[in-house]
């Protein structure tokens, strides 16, 4: 009599050999798909557990009980239309199954199955009797150690109300509606560094089952990882070391994770800067630089002639924090660095060190190159550019080959005067003021090129009276500015200011030029606007809308409006929410389209007002 068929043997459990704690990630399982074909790869990963024995080998184990033996027994039926002789076990009838599914039941009998219309039903049979067999006899693997138990969150829990509002903000994904236009809904996307920021400042913390969403968010959104993660706190950490996903919060916390502190904080941060990955290293140096600047450079110079150029770069550029007079040695050195790229950093770090011999020797450059001519009514400023890109030139810096387009004398000459201390120039230009400066004539078509370069020099070493020179009054006919040579320009240059200052200075520059040139001012602004910059805005707004053109033309301040202008102005809007007449030569529908775009925005408002309540409310 011939082998009996193995229809009963998926009810076998082999017995295991040692005593272990099953785990969930042992072996991957293959799905049972109703249609289709299995996968492929599946029989690789899956096919790894002890097979059932023929009747006629020795089982070392006791004897299998009713239901449990490989021959027919009084629990047992009879074996199924899709059962599977024991000449095809194991590996060969799940490969066979597989290619029968590829190729198909007309082409490919399936293992002890037969041609004909029922073929593709027993196909899927089998398939399925054979998964539950390999899934019985996979081996258990030994339990993984438990994690450490995730740290204490000291802060006080979010208020109630504002924890339905964080689930709201970071599970609502609105879509913009048909044809291009957002509706009348708020961004709420828009809304959540807002209100992390506020969550922030009220020192709450997240509730815990909004974790895994707050990483994800911060995932996808570089922008809001400094605050996501300064909200989600301890825990998010712990949770990073869990997930690979997550692993950027690790990298994007001062801290976080690279070099845990404890007794032996400073050895583990020695190990980790030898054998971390770049990434590792880098936010080990920026945490380090925050906190311990000297510490950094130290263990920066350690490492520095072994490291790659691009790396060198990377961490050199780390120095930017907390730079001050005593990186200047390791500057100095880095300036006959074998990278280009390097010594250009090097050099830019050393001029904004204004007492630096960097920035002394670029003085004496950009000195000889511009002068006071008295001879003239009234005095002018003329410039001298330099013939050549010396050597030495280069090693402080100073890029020899312009870009395309640009002359080469004007280019050395904008990297000298960038590079110099702006305190050169009241000394050379006989003791006069900022605004007396930048006020004088230049000479032979150079005023353009002076002032731009003087503009970068008030950026990088961030001299506020040099920035207000520069810009001029707001209420200015030229929206260029006396020393500004773009928008670009001047909104760099009210970084300089306080945000006060900068508020004001916009307000003014809106009130005279309109909101058409504004777009880059705003964004510099703090937020809440304050009070004469909003409604400002807001008057413009309504002088746009009157004049019949489309709000699109203004969507991207309308944008900011909604994300920056003190809610307590949603009153002012109201009139404002009304579907004006239009004129004759206003654009076919503009009234509609700003009605709802005021609507957004009151709305918007309203909103933040809420969630700013919520904020403040007792747990």
């Amino acid at each position: 009599m011939g082998q009996e068929p193995e229809g009963n043997d998926i009810t076998r459990t082999p017995t295991p050999t040692t005593t272990t704690t099953p785990t969930a990630t042992t072996a991957p399982w293959p799905p049972v798909a109703p249609t289709g074909s299995p996968r492929p790869d599946a029989v690789a990963q899956t096919d790894t557990g002890p097979r059932a024995e023929p009747e006629t080998s020795t089982d070392a184990g006791p004897a299998p009980g009713p239901g449990q033996g490989s021959g027919p027994g009084p629990d047992s039926g009879p074996p199924g239309p899709s059962a599977v002789p024991s000449s095809a076990s194991g590996a060969g009838v799940w490969e066979g199954l597989v290619t029968s599914a590829l190729l198909g039941t007309d082409r490919r009998t399936p293992p002890g199955g037969e041609r004909g219309p029922g073929a593709a039903a027993a196909l899927l049979d089998a398939a399925a009797a054979e998964t539950v067999r390999r899934r019985a006899g996979l081996r258990p693997a030994r339990a993984a150690r438990l994690p450490d138990p995730a740290p204490e969150d000291p802060r006080p829990p979010l208020p109630d109300a504002a924890a339905r509002r964080l689930a709201m903000l970071l599970t609502d994904r609105p879509g913009t509606a048909g044809g291009g236009r957002r509706g009348s809904a708020p961004d709420l996307m828009e809304l959540l560094p807002q209100w992390l920021a506020t969550a922030n400042a009220r020192g709450f913390a997240p509730p815990p089952q909004t974790l895994p969403a707050l990483l994800d968010a911060a995932r996808g959104r570089t922008d809001l990882r400094p605050a996501a993660l300064a909200f989600a706190g301890p825990r998010a950490l712990w949770l990073a070391r869990l997930n690979p996903d997550w692993r950027f919060a690790l990298r994007a916390t001062p801290g976080g994770g690279t070099a845990p502190p404890g007794a032996d904080a400073a050895e583990r941060a020695r190990r980790l800067w030898s054998e971390g990955l770049f990434a590792e290293r880098v936010a080990l140096l920026a945490s380090l630089r925050a906190r311990d600047p000297a510490g950094a450079r130290e263990l920066l110079a350690s490492t520095w002639e072994t490291e790659r150029a691009e790396d060198r770069l990377m961490f050199l550029d780390s120095l930017r924090t907390g730079l001050e007079a005593a990186d200047e040695p390791f500057l100095e050195q880095a300036l006959a660095d074998r990278s280009r790229n390097v010594r250009a950093t090097a050099a830019e770090l050393l001029s904004a060190l204004p007492h630096s011999a960097l920035a002394a020797r670029m003085a004496a450059r950009a000195a000889t190159c511009v002068s006071l001519d008295r001879t003239r009514t009234p005095p002018a400023i003329t410039v001298e550019a330099p013939h050549e890109c010396d050597s030495g030139m280069e090693r402080d810096g100073v890029v020899a080959k312009p870009p395309a387009g640009r002359g080469e004398r004007s280019w050395w000459f904008g990297q000298l005067v960038e590079a110099a201390p702006l305190a050169t120039w009241p000394a050379r230009l006989a003791g006069r003021t900022p605004e007396e400066i930048v006020a004088l004539p230049v000479s032979d078509g150079w005023q353009s090129e002076l002032h731009a370069a003087w503009c970068r020099a008030a950026v990088r070493q961030r001299d506020g009276g040099w920035a207000r020179a520069l810009l001029g009054a707001p209420t200015a006919p030229e929206a260029g500015g006396p020393g500004a040579v773009s928008l670009a320009e001047r909104a760099k240059l009210l970084g300089t200011l306080s945000a006060g200052e900068r508020a004001e200075w916009v307000a003014g520059f809106i009130a005279t030029h309109g909101l058409s040139e504004a777009f880059q001012l705003l964004g510099m602004c703090g937020v809440p606007w304050a009070t004469p910059l909003g409604r400002a805005v807001v008057d413009a707004l309504e002088i746009a809308r009157d004049a019949g053109s489309y709000p699109w033309s203004f969507s991207g301040v309308m944008g900011l409006a909604e994300r920056c202008l003190d809610p307590a102005e949603a009153g002012r809007l109201d009139g404002l929410l009304a579907i004006p007449d239009e004129r004759e030569d206003a654009s076919p529908g503009a009234g509609w389209y700003w009605a709802e775009a005021f609507q957004r925005l009151v709305t918007t408002l309203r909103l933040r007002a809420a969630m700013a309540e919520e904020l403040q409310a007792g747990p």
